[in-house]
């Protein structure tokens, strides 16, 4: 899969704030979502209120321009790894819920994704928080393995030992899903290169100024192999245990790191990875 010789382009410092627009929108719809997750709501409520949070603030949402998808969110919930179908489905406390969300501002892509327990985190198992935690911060330390001049497969890299780490220490048996990966991100919300979520033999191609990726480690309580049901979307463990999957949009630069899809920018998050921070614009 990712065999083929690949020379990254970066992004111009105009494209890159144009691509912050439609990020901090993601970022803020997202953080809108986790006030609304709680039990009684369905996911297609919060399709809808994602959907006209992403129009009133002059975006589109981007997953609607996926053929053959209609919604704005994919919400996987429990033992859904990805690419879940908002509907009738009513949220239950201690569910846990994978919300993946895209907006497209000005011709240029967000996209990005969290995981929380319904009810909140005193309503979570303990192995399912210890599995949101791990996999959140195998997406931060994937992020961290960005630099200009380094290598783009190191992200795989830095997100399959943070899991391992994580697995030693909680004693737990975590499972890094290989079927879906990272992503290019620009005038379209999937765009190559392929960014895979574990470690691969090749180093993959030299990271430019102004790279802009989507990185979304998928970490599963139990094995990696997974199955789409019969709507042909969503993707469900096949061992059925639970699954979480975080993801950000980041852009990388000669001095550091922006996240383009977290409403601070990153500052917080790459602060204590120990990753510089470089925005372009006063604010982040």
């Amino acid at each position: 899969m990712f065999g083929r010789r690949t020379r990254l382009h970066g992004r111009t410092d105009e494209q890159l704030l144009l691509m912050r627009e439609a990020g901090l929108l993601v970022g803020r719809t997202l953080e809108m979502l986790a006030t609304q997750v709680r039990p009684g709501v369905t996911t297609l409520e919060l399709d809808r209120l994602a959907e006209a949070f992403i129009r009133d603030h002059g975006g589109v949402p981007n997953f609607q321009l996926v053929p053959g998808y209609r919604h704005t969110l994919c919400t996987s919930v429990n033992d859904e790894v990805v690419h879940g179908i908002p509907g009738p489905r009513v949220l239950e406390a201690g569910d846990i819920v994978s919300i993946d969300c895209g907006a497209e501002v000005k011709g240029w892509n967000g996209d990005a994704a969290f995981t929380a327990v319904v009810g909140g985190r005193e309503a979570g198992r303990p192995e399912d928080l210890d599995l949101i935690d791990a996999t959140e911060a195998s997406l931060y330390a994937g992020i961290a393995a960005m630099e200009v001049g380094g290598r783009l497969y190191a992200v795989g890299d830095a997100v399959e030992a943070s899991i391992e780490a994580a697995a030693t220490r909680d004693g737990r048996t975590y499972g890094v899903v290989d079927e879906y990966v990272g992503h290019g991100i620009g005038t379209e919300m999937h765009m190559d290169p392929q960014i895979p979520n574990y470690a691969v033999r090749e180093a993959g191609p030299k990271l430019v100024d102004g790279f802009t990726g989507a990185i979304e480690p998928m970490v599963t309580l139990g094995g990696i192999d997974t199955t789409v049901q019969a709507d042909d979307w969503t993707v469900v463990t096949a061992d059925g245990s639970r699954a979480a999957h975080w993801e950000h949009s980041v852009a990388v630069r000669e001095g550091g790191l922006w996240i383009l899809t977290a409403v601070d920018g990153g500052k917080a998050a790459l602060a204590a990875v120990g990753a510089a921070y470089a925005p372009l614009d006063a604010i982040g």
